[in-house]
């Protein structure tokens, strides 16, 4: 199986505690990037399968234009204050059955794609 890349961005503790954690897991490479805000390029050139961040501490317009160039990316902003997770994709499905709406639901990984 092959490593996705898994990038976290911030200096938060939550961020962290859940990087510890996440480098526990053999088919995930953790990879840390403090502020400043890199350019959405120099990201991008990170080629991260997922970005996580502290919501309190970014938002998430640094990278929701790798959404458009890379829909298979998947941001997660942690929301320790409310103990959520908020997730961005940029993945578009097409002729949705009432069956591929629940695998979205259930395993956000729909079948058919644009």
């Amino acid at each position: 199986m092959e490593k996705r890349r898994v990038l976290l961005y911030g200096r938060s503790l939550i961020l962290g505690t859940v990087g510890t954690s996440l480098q526990q897991s053999p088919h995930l490479e953790i990879v840390s990037l403090a502020p400043p805000l890199p350019t959405a390029q120099e990201l991008g050139a990170l080629t991260p399968d997922v970005i996580i961040f502290d919501v309190e501490a970014a938002r998430p317009e640094f990278a929701i234009s790798l959404l458009e160039v890379r829909p298979s990316l998947l941001l997660i902003g942690l929301d320790p204050g409310s103990n959520q997770a908020l997730l961005w994709s940029g993945r578009q499905v097409s002729e949705l059955s009432t069956q591929d709406l629940v695998q979205v639901i259930t395993q956000n990984d729909p079948s058919p794609q644009v």
